[in-house]
């Protein structure tokens, strides 16, 4: 066995413990111990989507919040149809949301967080749907018409200037009417079979109507680790406001809760086993406006960062 000396490369000199003590200050500098390199978390990246007549630039305090809050955080705040191109529809904004985020998740291999907000939680839903490979933690659905839209609201006049709620279904549940964003996900509770019939976005991906796809995109949702569904009574534009839980009307508009929906009751996307295994989070707060969700700090602080790993 080697004496201590040996391993030292100091020959044949027999040394007595405090010898080598006393020797170590000349030692060459490789022989020491390396410190060891501080603990610094690492927080998986996050890609905020927007929504309707929106830009990246609307996100600017978002972005500054997780910045402080978790910093180093690569966050993707993804610049893609913005303002009126926000209108184009739904699907082809999917495909091409897809394609911006399909890179960020092939570089994040303990996976990603989605941010995505109004129309952008829809969107996101859907990524969710087609995606066969996502790796997406946390989906948080930020004031988002999950179960769809039923309200008289600015966007709605601006668009569609000589219509009311009552009667946009005669444009939206049309070919033409198709063709818009707001109207993949116009769901009029007086008109149920037409829009079941003509819904080419919000009907498929809730499982409202069969399509070939249905049990893989399904399959495709349920990789998700966590949804968070942030939404409340003072949003303004959102109609009913708990569309963005996943409740809404029924025909006789009186709002029925997520728990009593069809698409919940048959689990036709996944809402009831996400449920079940307790990755549903739901996070209603009072006094935020539509436009301020993205903006307001006790909202993050209280609904996005806890779920920011």
């Amino acid at each position: 066995m080697k004496s201590c000396g040996s391993m030292l490369g100091l020959g044949g000199l027999r040394l007595p413990p405090a010898g080598i003590l006393l020797l170590l200050p000349f030692l060459p500098p490789l022989l020491l111990p390396a410190a060891p390199a501080p603990h610094r978390a690492s927080y998986k990246p996050v890609i905020v989507v927007h929504g309707l007549f929106d830009s990246s630039y609307s996100f600017r305090h978002l972005l500054e919040y997780i910045n402080e809050t978790h910093p180093g955080t690569v966050v993707t705040v993804l610049d893609l149809f913005d303002g009126r191109e926000s209108l184009r529809p739904l699907w082809e904004q999917v495909q091409g949301f897809g394609e911006a985020v399909a890179p960020i998740m092939a570089k994040a291999p303990e996976g990603v967080h989605l941010i995505c907000y109004s129309q952008g939680g829809l969107v996101c839903r859907a990524l969710l749907s087609v995606m066969d490979e996502h790796n997406v933690d946390s989906f948080i659905s930020l004031s988002s018409p999950q179960m769809g839209q039923y309200g008289d609201t600015d966007y709605l006049k601006w668009l569609f200037p000589t219509s009311m709620r009552s009667n946009l279904y005669r444009i939206c549940y049309s070919p033409w009417g198709q063709e818009f964003s707001i109207c993949n996900y116009w769901h009029d509770p007086h008109h149920d079979d037409l829009y079941l019939n003509a819904s080419s976005f919000l009907a498929l991906i809730n499982g409202e109507r069969d399509h070939p796809n249905a049990t893989a995109w399904r399959k495709n949702f349920l990789r998700v680790g966590r949804l968070v569904l942030i939404g409340g009574p003072d949003d303004g534009v959102i109609t009913p406001w708990q569309s963005s839980f996943f409740g809404f009307y029924d025909a006789n508009e009186t709002v029925l809760e997520m728990e009593e929906q069809a698409v919940y009751l048959r689990d036709s996307f996944g809402l009831k086993t996400l449920l079940a295994r307790g990755a549903i989070v739901r996070c209603p707060m009072a006094g935020i406006s539509h436009t301020a969700w993205h903006s307001n700090r006790t909202l993050y602080e209280t609904c996005i960062e806890p779920w920011l790993s």
